[in-house]
């Protein structure tokens, strides 16, 4: 389950950005969307800005999953959940987007890492163009310029990041624990609060920090950084869902990615659950990694026949009224009905 990356995000490209992001397939007022189209070309611009300082080796290297592309969501929502304030087009906006999407790019040389991952966004791994070393240094050189951009954005900011970035940290290393001694229940309870903590919690952050450096009232700053969680936890549901259930053609991934690699995700776990012949052979097969093309194929196999993907989706339904629930606060709009759109886009995407 490698989180977070927001690859299939969108299409297309944001104006004048450089980056891979798309905004058309969320808005539906063009004034709205020529505004996010600007502050995210604002912030692609210091982000890259930032990069190109330095050594001309060490900017090679930490500049270059940026230039790699992506789609820069966590910018995007930035902008989009600025819309609520009063100051949308800010300079601290532009620059905390900026901050969020470079905690971003570090987490993913160091998810790299972590996974022995060859190719990222298209192009070779850092680890895999240089080595493990480059990678996590690379890394870490990225919180730096992060955490030099975030010391202007003042002390509240400052706290709020400290706090986001633990539970970050948090969550890849609950992913990391020993499962053995948990039933499926508490596999599942563990499953929701890691890809909260790793996936959602810089989305929520990129509500919370738009709102809050646009001028937006207390309520609304709160009902962003939920917001985002949430979206973040539906996405990668969803993107859990994709991986058993779509083929190559639809998705660009190969089908079984996590069962190869002995991740049990939230669809799966639920097959696990039931008491079923289907079920009866996924325990027997699904004892640890699944290396042999055929035992994959047949373990897809079973989890079709199971209630696991429904079981998962009627989550994903349960988190997406919530969602329409936690905006309920915001003024009506094209950034409302936006916002609805994003939510939807991460469910359509299942197909």
């Amino acid at each position: 389950m490698r989180t977070g990356d927001y690859s299939g995000l969108g299409s297309g490209s944001a104006q004048g950005t450089g980056a891979q992001g798309s905004t058309s397939s969320f808005f539906v007022d063009e004034a709205l969307e020529a505004a996010i189209t600007e502050g995210m070309r604002r912030s692609e611009e210091l982000l890259i800005g930032e990069l190109d300082k330095g050594e001309d080796f060490l900017v090679d290297r930490v500049a270059h999953l940026a230039k790699a592309g992506g789609k820069r969501f966590r910018p995007m929502f930035t902008m989009l959940a600025a819309q609520f304030g009063e100051n949308p087009e800010a300079e601290n906006v532009v620059t905390a987007a900026t901050v969020l999407e470079m905690t971003h790019l570090a987490t993913l040389y160091h998810d790299d890492v972590m996974d022995e991952a060859d190719k990222r966004r298209g192009v070779p791994s850092a680890n895999a163009r240089w080595d493990n070393t480059v990678a996590i240094l690379a890394g870490d050189y990225l919180f730096a310029t992060a955490s030099r951009l975030l010391a202007h954005l003042g002390s509240e900011t400052v706290a709020h990041f400290a706090e986001t970035f633990g539970v970050l940290v948090t969550g890849q290393m609950r992913e990391c624990l020993d499962e053995s001694g948990l039933d499926l229940q508490q596999r599942i309870d563990r499953y929701i609060q890691v890809i909260s903590e790793k996936t959602g919690v810089l989305i929520a952050s990129a509500g919370y920090l738009g709102a809050l450096h646009a001028g937006a009232p207390k309520e609304i700053i709160a009902a962003m950084h939920r917001y985002g969680e949430l979206i973040g936890i539906i996405f990668q549901i969803v993107d859990d869902i994709i991986d058993i259930s779509s083929n190559t053609d639809q998705s660009g991934k190969t089908p079984g990615t996590d069962l190869r690699e002995g991740v049990f995700t939230l669809p799966v776990l639920y097959a696990l659950q039931e008491d079923s012949p289907a079920a009866e052979r996924l325990r027997e097969i699904l004892v640890g990694p699944v290396t042999e093309d055929a035992l994959v194929d047949e373990a897809l196999d079973l989890l079709a026949q199971t209630r696991g993907v429904e079981r998962a989706l009627e989550m994903v339904r349960d988190l997406l009224a919530e969602s329409d629930q936690v905006i309920e606060v915001l003024p009506d709009g094209a950034a409302k009905e936006s916002l609805r759109q994003v939510a939807r886009y991460t469910v359509e995407r299942v197909g």
